[in-house]
């Protein structure tokens, strides 16, 4: 296999027929250029055998395609030619591989190979590919297979590009000439192996001349020296990559560098004044802020960072400072009181100084600056001021009222000095028990006072400016009540003592102590006796025990509760106060009945005894029995009393007291629910008493009835109307004339149409089989009850209709 031409191979030929004629002393040409060697053979001395002689049968080489062919006909890639081809079409050329059949051909006849598609090298440098030259009838191999590759050569088609950009970098500011600040590099996908065509420069085409870039190594440097970021803090370079190492017809690709000058401390804080005043009231309480001040500093971040010190100034330890870390202001902090009447003007003088200083800016310096500040005091109206915050005072719960207890006093702090009156809080003193002069501060009783209720009195004291009463001081006046011996002994609990009844003489049944709501400096003493005239008692006797008890013994033996049940001891309780007050106590001692052990079972009197067989639970159940009897027999009388007789018969209960109205004209004569109809048509049962009726009047009718059978046959023929008129007049009168009628009227209508109605049934069950459903002039034939339906249906005339 070859990569050569039609000339090639006849060149090749030709070396063929020669090869006989070379001399066997120079060896033999057995291959050609990029062909595979084959073992020598025995040369024929004849020169037929020589011509027959089995030689290298393909002749081949690497085949070479340009990438990016833009030409409309298929690309001439090479050609393959066998020995065996004699030219006369029995040889087959077939081509395997990648990229056979889909992007390289080959002429079965010739063996040209041509390509088909446009190829990027950048996508693949080269395809393997095989040949193989086969007998066309048969389709057997002539030769054997053979591998050969078509390599795509390359052309400049890709421009740099700058994989990592754009890029961010940062140098310090005030940096020397040549500092480096980054370097870019660009790639091209080119082949680096073939031309120059990979072969980049770098140049910058925006950013001179502050910065530069080696065309080799793409790495950017300052170009000039001692760049101020306070000045300017950031630049945008463009930094151009171009192939074929810079020369004319290469592509370029470019990329930006943002550079950043990062801050170093080259710049001392500086104040903006040489001296600064500020005013603060004298009443703003200790560790309130006077004043906030800043040195400027062009720096940022660490290199800005300052502290401040008081370096110099009056009132020494009135103020400190310190930096607020986040604005890096100095805050000047107020350390004690002000006071305007004291002094009102202060000077300091305060340092700043930068906290990181770099050295090689150390010619920039000095990194701090001084400044003096002025504070003015300003006068405020304050309150009052007591000259001591507590007074403690003492009094005897003795004291009389208006007895002085002590004095308080205030003045004003101000320059004017103002008069001073005082008065006490009542909401400190609600009982009122002291009063308080208002000029001099003298704190007097205003009652009679008990160290027993409130042995120590708080109250605050106002001090107020006569000039401007809004100013008010507060004092406070502790006074302690001192005691008196002015309460007398008692028990100290209410006791309960017992005897029992087979108590010996000399028997212990009581020990008692007392309590004393003074207080005596000494402690308390008390002394016990029995009062008189119980020094004479012969039941029992009392022992003082000297440590403020006393023991209540039996005097005899024998008590006896059926005797005497309980005894009345008078004892007497002196203190040892002066003078000694004393009191006398009763203790009441009851006799019981005791156990062997002397345990109490029953005291007091002694219960009646019930007769013999009946026990407590039987007589509470006879009781209980009396008591339900009684109060069933209440209840019968109570429901009797309450039975009243009715008013009316008890058939007759059923007053109808209601007004029935009746707002339609309803089903005529059989409407019949609200009232029985049938009762007004038949008169007879009317007058029958036992019918139900309004009322059940005693007297006379005053109107006359017909009693023959022929009268009331000819009072039945008159007309519907005048007979309604007529029995519905009967009743008023009689109504009218009753008596025992309730004091209430009963009104009852009766409007209906009676018998021989022109209108006959009003149900409109019917209405769609008749002819009203259109027309309602039949209401006009209908007489004076449907006159006014005539005029609001009907379609005739209104002053043509003639109603009787």
């Amino acid at each position: 296999m070859s990569c050569c031409g039609p000339l090639m191979s006849y060149i090749i030929r030709l070396v063929v027929l020669l090869l006989p004629l070379v001399d066997p002393g120079c060896g033999e040409l057995s291959s050609r250029v990029g062909a595979t060697t084959t073992p020598p053979q025995k040369v024929s001395e004849s020169p037929l055998e020589n011509l027959q002689r089995q030689k290298r049968n393909w002749v081949w080489n690497q085949f070479f395609v340009l990438e990016e062919y833009t030409g409309t006909d298929p690309l001439y890639v090479g050609k393959l030619h066998s020995d065996v081809d004699k030219g006369d079409g029995n040889v087959k050329y077939v081509l395997t591989g990648e990229g056979a059949s889909s992007i390289f051909t080959i002429d079965e006849n010739t063996g040209d190979i041509h390509a088909t598609k446009r190829l990027d090298r950048e996508e693949q440098g080269y395809y393997t590919l095989r040949a193989q030259a086969v007998d066309r009838e048969t389709n057997i191999p002539v030769e054997a297979e053979s591998e050969f590759i078509v390599k795509v050569q390359d052309i400049n088609d890709n421009e740099p590009k700058f994989p990592d950009g754009p890029y961010i970098a940062g140098v310090p500011e005030m940096s020397p000439l040549g500092t480096t600040v980054v370097q870019v590099a660009a790639t091209d996908a080119d082949d680096p192996t073939y031309g120059h065509s990979a072969r980049v420069v770098y140049s910058i085409i925006h950013g001179q001349p502050y910065f530069s870039v080696e065309p080799k190594t793409g790495i950017v440097r300052t170009a000039l020296p001692n760049m101020d970021r306070e000045t300017r803090d950031q630049y945008v370079l463009v930094i151009q990559a171009k192939d074929m190492m810079g020369q004319m017809g290469g592509l370029s690709g470019t990329t930006s560098v943002t550079v950043t000058l990062t801050d170093v401390n080259d710049n001392p804080p500086r104040f903006s004044r040489k001296i600064y005043q500020y005013s603060v009231l004298e009443s703003v309480p200790v560790a309130s802020v006077v004043a906030r001040l800043k040195a400027a500093d062009a720096d940022i971040g660490s290199n800005a960072e300052m502290d401040y010190r008081i370096v110099d100034g009056d009132g020494p330890g009135m103020f400190n400072i310190t930096t607020d870390e986040e604005t890096q202001e100095g805050i000047i902090i107020l350390q004690k009181p002000l006071d305007y009447e004291t002094k009102n003007t202060f000077s300091l003088r305060i340092e700043a100084t930068n906290r990181n200083i770099d050295p090689q800016f150390l010619t920039y310096g000095p990194f701090s600056d001084v400044t003096a500040i002025k504070v003015i005091v300003e006068d405020v109206n304050e309150p009052p001021v007591f000259s001591n915050p507590v007074y403690k005072m003492t009094v005897s719960e003795a004291a009389k009222v208006g007895d002085i207890i002590g004095t308080v006093t205030a003045h004003d702090p101000d320059t004017a000095n103002s008069v001073i009156r005082y008065s006490i809080d009542r909401n400190t003193d609600l009982e009122r028990y002291f009063n308080v002069d208002a000029t001099s501060g003298i704190i007097s009783t205003a009652k009679p006072l008990d160290r027993e209720i409130n042995s120590v009195h708080n109250i605050t004291i106002f001090a107020m400016e006569s000039q401007d009463p809004s100013q008010v001081g507060k004092g406070i006046a502790i006074i302690t009540v001192m005691d008196i011996n002015d309460n007398a002994p008692v028990f100290a609990i209410e006791y309960e003592t017992r005897v029992c009844e087979n108590a010996p003489p000399g028997k212990v049944i009581q020990t008692i102590s007392a309590v004393d709501k003074d207080e005596p400096p000494s402690g308390h003493r008390f002394y016990f006796s029995l009062a008189l005239p119980a020094g004479s008692n012969h039941n029992f006797t009392l022992r003082d025990n000297r440590d403020n008890t006393a023991s209540v013994l039996t005097k005899r033996a024998g008590f006896r509760r059926r005797e005497q049940a309980m005894y009345q001891l008078p004892v007497l309780i002196v203190d040892s106060g002066s003078p000694a007050l004393s009191s006398t106590n009763t203790l009441f001692v009851r006799v019981c009945d005791c156990d062997g052990d002397g345990v109490p079972q029953a005291c007091g009197a002694v219960a009646y005894t019930l007769p013999a067989g009946l026990s407590t639970g039987a007589l509470m159940a006879i009781l209980g029995c009396i008591f339900t009897l009684l109060v069933l027999v209440l209840l019968i009388v109570t429901v009797r009393r309450r039975r009243k007789e009715p008013l009316i018969l008890e058939d007759e209960r059923d007053v109808r007291e209601n007004i029935v109205r009746y707002d339609d004209e309803g089903g005529g004569e059989e409407d019949t629910e609200a009232f029985d109809m049938v009762a007004l048509r038949n008169l007879n049962i009317m007058r029958d008493p036992k019918v139900r009726r309004d009322v059940t009047p005693e007297t006379p009718t005053f109107f006359s009835y017909p009693h023959s059978t022929a009268s009331r046959a000819a009072y039945k023929t008159l007309p519907d109307n005048v007979l309604f008129r007529e029995f519905i007049w009967d009743r008023l009168k009689e109504a009218d004339v009753d008596p025992t009628a309730p004091p209430y009227d009963s009104l009852q209508t009766y409007a209906f149409e009676g018998n021989g109605s022109v209108a006959e049934s009003l149900s409109s069950l019917e209405s769609l089989s008749s002819d009203s459903e259109q027309s309602y002039d039949y209401l006009s034939n209908w007489g004076p009850r449907f006159k006014k339906l005539a005029d609001l249906y009907g379609t005739m005339d209104s002053s043509s209709n003639v109603f009787s």
